[in-house]
């Protein structure tokens, strides 16, 4: 694909993606995985994964981060700044006119229903995120990752700080890479 129509497609698949996601930065990502990883083969599965746990962890809308990595991962910094302004271009006009109408749009019924109706396919579409990301975990067959995977959904449903899991878990990571291959086999 040429360098020009590459940008035009990051840029327009950015733009509709933001443009209909509704219910946070977590619903773009398995909607991403389809089109850049599925349909383009522009990232691998692995690739995703793991560019979707630095946009988590990084501060931020994790769309955005999530738009800057993926772009810059494509197609370098150009790819980046494509990205991130198809993401964002949406949201900021969308923002823009309902603020203009806040009070009527607050005061509608049918709005609120709408609302309420697009929370549990939201809930749906994160659900697909955590058992893929779950599944490429389990296909790589490493004891340490399924352990932790557990361990530290247990400690969110009991209140665990979000950040300090990640941190913890990045430490383990980090750890573990740093251990030589043999002693990693162990642990498989």
């Amino acid at each position: 694909m040429k360098q020009g129509k590459m940008y035009v497609t990051l840029f327009l698949s950015s733009l509709k993606l933001s443009a209909f996601t509704f219910g946070g930065g977590y619903v773009i990502i398995p909607l991403m995985r389809k089109i850049f990883v599925e349909k383009y083969h522009w990232l691998s599965e692995t690739e995703m994964m793991d560019l979707t746990a630095v946009a988590q962890s990084a501060p931020g809308a994790i769309a955005v981060n999530a738009a800057i990595l993926v772009g810059y991962r494509i197609a370098g910094v150009a790819g980046a700044l494509i990205t991130v302004l198809g993401t964002v271009l949406p949201p900021m006009v969308i923002l823009s006119v309902i603020s203009l109408f806040y009070e009527a749009f607050r005061a509608n019924l049918a709005v609120s229903m709408v609302m309420q109706g697009m929370a549990a396919g939201v809930v749906a579409v994160i659900f697909d995120v955590v058992l893929v990301m779950a599944q490429t975990i389990g296909q790589q067959r490493r004891v340490l990752w399924m352990v932790l995977l557990v361990v530290c959904f247990v400690a969110s449903m009991l209140g665990a700080s979000a950040a300090a899991l990640v941190l913890i878990c990045g430490g383990i990571g980090m750890a573990d890479s740093l251990l030589p291959k043999k002693q990693r086999e162990k642990v498989r």
